[in-house]
């Protein structure tokens, strides 16, 4: 079985390309993507690109070209659901297109030609995930990290959205969680990329799971809290999530 780790972000995933052996890099599609073997799996890296297209160009080229199997993806993320700060951790259950809209011909956030709003994560590979993550919070608790303001990390699992915008407005990100709650479904996180990478994964019959850490409330600091972020906690979140889900798989 070969896997593939899809990150949003290249800072994610240096740690882990320097730990591969039979190292190979390839390019197709427009991509880089690095092949190899990690604690005893078959392993292709990957950088999704940023938004829904890059995202399921990747995602395809992973499968066509490199015959995975099983899909992990990690990023950052929004926080936009009650209770969802920054720091924490969000384990994607499903996902849906925040700016997918077809009505009156379907229902709001409906893909057409699909029978529901949302595409549904691998629960298995999921639990391991969020296994995982609870692991790198308790970790997480004892950096002493500025960034993470003296609390300690929170792991949530639910509803994460996908769509071709970066999320700055208070008032956006309000009023989009309160679109979701009007319609009993209950977001955690804003981002750019899951959704279209669930829906390839669906389309193919691909086992796919996603953790998204929090980088900012999806607010007007969003764009000033992001950057710091990503190098602080982002990148050593990614590391330590992934290393004890590849842990898992061998037990």
């Amino acid at each position: 079985m070969t896997l593939a780790i899809l990150s949003a972000l290249p800072e994610e995933q240096h740690g882990l390309a320097h730990a591969l052996t039979h190292r190979q890099e390839v390019r197709r599609a427009g991509r880089h993507f690095v092949k190899g073997r990690l604690q005893g799996l078959d392993v292709v890296l990957a950088l999704s690109g940023i938004g829904k297209v890059a995202a399921a160009t990747t995602t395809t080229t992973l499968i066509e070209h490199f015959g995975v199997e099983t899909l992990v993806f990690t990023g950052v993320a929004g926080g936009i659901g009650t209770g969802v700060q920054v720091g924490d951790v969000v384990v994607a259950q499903h996902f849906v297109q925040h700016d997918m809209d077809v009505r009156p011909l379907f229902p709001r956030w409906q893909v057409p030609g699909y029978p529901h709003p949302t595409f549904h994560c691998h629960p298995t590979l999921t639990e391991r995930l969020n296994q995982a993550a609870l692991d790198c919070t308790r970790t997480a608790a004892q950096w002493n990290e500025p960034l993470l303001q003296g609390r300690s990390p929170v792991v949530h699992a639910g509803l994460i959205a996908s769509g071709d915008q970066f999320i700055v407005s208070a008032s956006l990100s309000q009023a989009m969680h309160g679109d979701f709650q009007a319609a009993g479904l209950h977001a955690l996180a804003v981002e750019m990329e899951g959704a279209a990478i669930a829906q390839v994964c669906a389309d193919y019959g691909i086992a796919f799971a996603a953790v998204r850490t929090i980088s900012d409330r999806a607010d007007d600091a969003a764009h000033v809290d992001f950057p710091a972020f990503v190098s602080a906690v982002a990148s050593r979140y990614a590391l330590h999530i992934v290393a004890q889900f590849l842990s898992s798989e061998r037990v």
